[in-house]
């Protein structure tokens, strides 16, 4: 079976060959094309979980700010706590720190993906909560360093409340 074939029809068994390929140092016989396009795939993939995770850590803070001193203030939730919002800050921050722990590289791209993601935080917490856009915040309030933090939790938004 061809190279094209073998990507095509068994991927697994592709990467199983190139891997042996590699190992014997037959770089001649390796398919440059496919592997080129899979590691840049990887990279992308790997950003994309990235961006994912920004995106719910970004609308579970904002919740935090600006949903729970709403839901404080009706009598039924006087004690709520947010302590569901808190699990997913804190799982979010794990798994975030562990990709820029794994992969260095990523995180001089952090700033650019909040950019990025942050639209997409907005209306997650738009759909969860059901306010109106206008109570968040045109851009992330939050900067990399307070995304990471592990207590960071932001204030309510005074003006907006």
């Amino acid at each position: 079976m061809n190279l094209k074939m073998e990507y095509e029809q068994d991927f697994q068994q592709w990467i199983e060959h190139h891997i042996t390929l590699l190992k014997a140092g037959r770089f001649n016989e390796i398919d440059a094309e496919n592997l080129i396009e899979e590691l840049e795939d990887m990279g992308k993939s790997n950003l994309w979980e990235l961006e994912s995770r920004l995106i719910v850590l970004i609308a579970h803070l904002l919740k935090w700010q600006i949903q729970l001193p709403i839901m404080r203030t009706q009598m039924m939730y006087e004690n709520y706590d947010g302590r569901s919002w808190r699990k997913t800050i804190i799982e979010q921050r794990s798994r975030i720190a562990y990709s820029l722990e794994n992969m260095p590289s990523l995180k001089p791209k952090m700033q650019g993906s909040i950019i990025k993601v942050y639209p997409k935080a907005v209306a997650f917490a738009v759909k969860e909560t059901k306010l109106s856009q206008t109570y968040f915040p045109s851009k992330c309030p939050y900067s990399i360093e307070q995304l990471l933090n592990d207590d960071f939790y932001p204030k309510n938004l005074k003006n907006k409340l």
